[in-house]
């Protein structure tokens, strides 16, 4: 049962216990009440969740809803410069992730076939020449270099590109929007205005796909005529933003945590048989994706708290997935951990529809820097490192790192 524990006032966000790490105000939550109330910075009171478990059966219970369009409380937690939220958030068409089941489920399942196991094993050759062919960029430049511009940012990038059918060539209107649409401290009117710029390059682009189809996914989709221009925009949205914003910072911000636990690091380039379950490991122990939010529908008994109707629900993956009633000495990156079961990608309904894709991308990713650069460090203290504390998918701004010979 739950004890007393003070009640948070807006999100606890501020990561003092180290950059791989959880708030230590969510931990002790977590530890004390793992369904805890919480007010909103409009005064209003919700709930938080951090245990895994608790998590686990919230993300599979559908009477939580996903919709921004019957809750007032259209943003997450307090960001700056958006104004206060005082009614429901118009639906989006074809952002499915905001979309409870049946719609939810007709245009999710548009796309199940292009993201089988089978489909993306197919593509699994191709993603490591893609990976190649940037460490041979990357081993052309002086270091110190960014890893992020260099390696991290466009392996994700080419890659969504290719299966979409969007020009690399425009993938500075997508990075540089994406990523403001993505900062909190930023005016309401620039995250508009990055939003109104990749829906309209994304609605050209479909629109053009629908017109002239071709090899990809776009052209796949757009030869459904039950979907409209609107929704494949929608969708075209997300699996581009989810596509490359959230790889880029896992093979960022995991190279990081690698070059700062060094034993783990070494025995990963002596046995690259550890590399799937390492990336498992990274994934549970990063966990970039922290915060959603879910909105009761009906009154729900929550590990033996009662969520009223109408109440809204952050949940924390990054904590749950360092819940130690779920895993051994969770704060510890340990690569033979078998950490199948993390929630990174989700569960339930919404589980990532890309998660295969990201794992290949991440093992060829990983595999590919730590072989051909044996002697990559960072060429900055730790402590310089730019966090992405401003951004709604944790990461890091720059990564410089620096070697001294390269491998093939």
């Amino acid at each position: 049962m739950s004890q007393p524990v003070p009640i948070p006032h807006g999100l606890p966000m501020e990561r003092d216990a180290g950059p791989f790490d959880p708030p230590r105000q969510i931990t002790r939550l977590r530890e004390a009440r793992p369904v805890s109330p919480m007010v909103f910075p409009d005064g209003h009171e919700g709930w938080l969740v951090t245990g895994y478990d608790a998590v686990r059966q919230l993300m599979a219970d559908t009477r939580f809803s996903s919709r921004q369009d019957i809750g007032i409380l259209h943003m997450p937690y307090e960001t700056p410069g958006m104004p206060a939220p005082t009614e429901p958030s118009p639906q989006i068409p074809g952002m499915f992730v905001a979309m409870d089941p049946p719609d939810h489920t007709r245009l999710r399942r548009k796309l199940t076939g292009a993201f089988t196991v089978k489909r993306m094993k197919q593509l699994e050759e191709h993603i490591i020449d893609i990976v190649e062919r940037q460490l041979d960029e990357l081993a052309r430049l002086t270091p110190p270099v960014d890893l992020v511009k260099e390696f991290a940012l466009p392996v994700p990038s080419l890659v969504i590109c290719e299966l979409l059918g969007a020009p690399y060539a425009d993938r500075e209107t997508f990075q540089v929007n994406s990523a403001k649409f993505l900062e909190k401290d930023v005016s309401f009117d620039e995250k508009m205005a990055a939003y109104g710029a990749l829906n309209t390059y994304l609605s050209e682009l479909v629109t053009h796909k629908r017109a002239a189809p071709g090899d990809d996914i776009l052209s796949d989709l757009a030869r459904h005529d039950d979907l409209t221009i609107e929704e494949l925009t929608g969708i075209a949205f997300l699996l581009l933003f989810a596509g490359h914003e959230t790889t880029a910072n896992m093979l960022a911000l995991g190279t990081f945590a690698l070059l700062e636990h060094p034993e783990q690091l070494a025995e990963l380039r002596a046995n690259p048989d550890l590399m799937p379950g390492a990336v498992e490991e990274l994934m549970r122990y990063l966990s970039i994706a922290d915060i959603f939010y879910r909105y009761a529908t009906e009154d729900i008994e929550l590990c033996g708290e009662i969520v009223g109707k109408g109440s809204t629900v952050l949940v924390s993956l990054l904590a749950a997935n360092r819940d130690p009633q779920r895993f051994d000495n969770p704060d510890t990156l340990d690569i033979h951990r078998k950490a199948r079961g993390h929630l990174s990608f989700g569960h339930g309904v919404h589980q990532c529809l890309g998660q295969q894709l990201a794992r290949i991308e991440m093992r060829a990713g990983f595999d590919g820097l730590l072989r051909r650069f044996p002697t990559l460090k960072l060429a900055i203290p730790a402590g310089e490192v730019k966090l992405r504390t401003d951004m709604n998918i944790y990461g890091v701004h720059e990564l410089p790192v620096a070697w001294t010979e390269t491998a093939r």
